[in-house]
């Protein structure tokens, strides 16, 4: 029996693409081969009638077009997949939704634009819940197909999780990122708010909307970023010349970052078996040498949460406001939901929530400085992936980072007593992305059971 789960590693078949040592036709053969042992089962990918040919020919022309290993690009050859809200000429986008591809369609998205500058091959769309809202799409978890894969990038995490890619591109508004991530056992990466533009996706909530990418290691999404990414300094997370490179560095406290635990009403939404996971990993990362420090914070949580969302149904209502009116009949009842809970947010409310996320925003910041922390950590979901497929599982550990726009990434941190993967996440100071990455290598080590503090 095939096993549903892979692991390709980005960083080594890039590599190999790039000095000859691999063939675009044979890594695309290994991916169709791929997709086609597991994804009847998975569902990871939007069907595709041809994709095999399609991607056979943009191996050929991609291998003809660089023959010489010199001046090869970043990603030659390296098969891809994509979030299907985000536009890739020459491929339908149906955003999860019963709606006519072509009133979706559009210019292709930059973010693929610079995947496709940088060598890379689109193996297809990735599923993902409708218009990146709730209503889950039938992808499967790899790890457990009775349990949901969490969402809305749930094909993109399912995908690099079970082998039929090496990096996958998702978004985030709320969770979507860094729950599937955590459900499936991947790295998952959503950098600071506005750090991959996002022209060409179709939103969800404009002020929250954040492209972000999937691999089976922090070192792989730190190559992905280096290609979509505005303004990547371009060192390796476990380089430490990145210390010394502007935006890469950790403030100057040893060589390991300080460690901030949330401590309050929203490290209080996660279940038993997060928190107990949670205080074993604290207490790893203590044994081998890092600073973790409790810090009280966010005490009105319930506030920020229903901050967020009036900002969020506000948007989500407006993006919507013209298909909606033409084809509301073949919505699903949770986007549908969002939409009508939405539209009587009026500009007041609207208005007086952006200034109260603002606020909170500044707040976190001060907190995060006062109490000299580098790193929050925090459970990347409240628990493992639920069972069944009717839901994509609760974004709310993932809610007060996506609200203050901050860098965060989700890390393979063992499995709970049913199998199921945990991930342990990581925030960032806003625009420190490099350094969010690079501390992230450092605890990826420590989470593998490799690596002590005094070898970095």
């Amino acid at each position: 029996m095939t096993t549903l789960l892979g692991k390709r590693s980005l960083v080594q078949e890039a590599a190999a693409l790039r000095d000859g040592t691999d063939d675009p036709v044979d890594a695309v053969t290994r991916t169709c081969d791929r997709i086609d042992a597991v994804d009847p089962e998975v569902r990871a990918f939007v069907p595709e009638e041809g994709r095999r040919a399609r991607l056979l020919e943009a191996a050929r022309r991609a291998a003809a077009s660089a023959r010489d290993a010199v001046g090869r690009p970043a990603l030659h050859g390296v098969p891809v997949g994509i979030k299907d809200i985000v536009r890739v000429d020459g491929l339908p986008t149906r955003a999860g939704s019963a709606l006519p591809p072509e009133v979706l369609g559009g210019r292709q998205a930059t973010v693929v634009d610079r995947l496709c500058a940088a060598g890379a091959l689109i193996a297809g769309k990735t599923v993902t819940a409708e218009f990146a809202v709730t209503a889950p799409g039938p992808t499967r978890n790899p790890h457990n197909p009775a349990h949901t894969p969490g969402g809305s990038s749930s094909g993109s995490a399912a995908a690099v999780a079970a082998g039929m890619v090496p990096l996958a591109i998702g978004t985030q508004t709320v969770g979507s990122m860094i729950r599937p991530a955590a459900y499936c056992g991947v790295v998952g990466f959503k950098p600071s708010y506005g750090r991959i533009p996002v022209a060409g996706v179709i939103p969800n909530a404009a002020s929250f909307d954040t492209l972000g990418c999937y691999a089976t290691d922090v070192a792989g999404v730190a190559l992905a970023a280096s290609v979509v990414a505005d303004g990547w300094q371009g060192v390796h997370p476990r380089d430490e010349s990145a210390r010394n490179a502007p935006g890469g560095a950790l403030p100057g406290r040893g060589s390991l970052p300080v460690l901030g635990v949330p401590v309050g009403p929203y490290l209080e939404r996660a279940d038993d078996a997060a928190l107990r996971a949670f205080e074993e990993q604290r207490g790893r990362l203590r044994g081998a040498g890092y600073a973790v420090h409790e810090v009280p914070v966010m005490a009105d949580f319930e506030e920020i949460v229903a901050q967020l969302f009036t900002m969020n149904r506000y948007e989500v209502a407006r993006a919507h406001r013209h298909w909606f009116d033409r084809f509301g009949d073949r919505y699903r009842q949770e986007t549908t939901a969002a939409v009508l809970e939405g539209r009587p947010i009026g500009d007041g409310a609207y208005e007086a929530a952006r200034i109260r996320r603002n606020a909170f925003r500044e707040r976190l910041a001060a907190d995060r400085a006062a109490a000299g922390i580098d790193l929050w950590i925090a459970p990347s979901a409240t628990g493992p992936a639920p069972a069944g497929l009717t839901t994509t599982g609760s974004s709310v550990m993932c809610l007060p980072w996506s609200n203050a726009g901050l860098p965060s990434v989700s890390l393979p941190a063992g499995h709970d007593t049913n199998g199921l993967p945990l991930g342990l996440q990581l925030i960032g100071g806003f625009g420190a992305d490099e350094a969010l990455l690079q501390g992230a290598a450092g605890i990826e080590q420590i989470l593998n059971g490799a690596g002590r503090s005094e070898d970095r």
